[in-house]
């Protein structure tokens, strides 16, 4: 028995649709015939509209194309499945460097600048993309190599960069055991209470959840010793 393609059913239950809607028209859209005949005009261009918009299958192909490009960007894909250039590779971003990129300096934070808002521990939103994580690093100021500035900001924007304070976030990946590193400006994130996370390797950086945010173990403490919860809530940020 020969295979029928599910848009040429599609077509073909739309045709034969045709006549009781042509009736439809001449029963409820006039009593004369040329507001029939008007009807029946516009009820074919709706039809001629809706076939070029949904059963056209270049139109379908970039619909698909547009949703699985929001896909990517949720989890920090760009185009052809790289991961962009601020969800840096985490053997990169999470080992020590000898230039201190990405927050890998062991110098201590100390004291903590007043325009640095947030803290190691704390969970955050990613403002473009949605995702939530959680802060295990952060610079005064920008600290990264100028090959991996070139491809994250413009001219105009790496002026800007420069003096803003960046965080290195971890995000659980795609993978149900991968995990995703950013190293994010400050306006590019904001501040999330009474959220506990389950994210790989989060151990590795924190003993426990306190019901505020993470509690930091005992080495990174030592870096950012400032970041410890307060009493006082900085209530303003949010």
């Amino acid at each position: 028995m020969p295979q029928i393609a599910a848009t040429t059913m599609l077509q073909l239950a739309l045709l034969l649709s045709a006549l009781p809607a042509q009736y439809l028209v001449s029963r409820w859209s006039g009593s004369t015939v040329a507001q029939r005949f008007h009807a029946i005009t516009r009820l074919r261009g709706i039809w001629r509209e809706w076939k070029a918009s949904y059963l056209n299958s270049t139109a379908w192909s970039e619909s698909v194309h547009e949703h699985m490009s929001k896909v990517r960007s949720l989890i920090g894909l760009g185009e052809g499945g790289q991961v962009s250039p601020e969800f840096a590779d985490p053997k990169w971003t999470m080992l020590d460097n000898d230039q201190g990129y990405f927050g890998a300096s062991r110098a201590a934070r100390s004291p903590r600048p007043l325009f640095v808002f947030l803290r190691v521990g704390e969970v955050v939103r990613e403002r473009k993309a949605n995702m939530v994580g959680v802060v295990i690093g952060w610079d005064a100021e920008l600290r990264a190599p100028p090959e991996w500035l070139n491809k994250v900001y413009s001219d105009h924007e790496e002026a800007k960069a420069l003096h803003t304070p960046h965080y290195k976030v971890l995000f659980h990946g795609p993978g149900a055991t991968s995990v995703l590193v950013a190293y994010l400006p400050q306006t590019q994130l904001e501040r999330i209470t009474d959220v506990e996370l389950t994210i790989p390797t989060l151990e590795k950086y924190f003993t426990h959840f306190n019901g505020k945010q993470f509690v930091m173990q005992s080495w990174l403490r030592e870096m950012y010793p400032d970041d410890e919860v307060e009493d006082e809530e900085e209530t303003w940020l949010h």
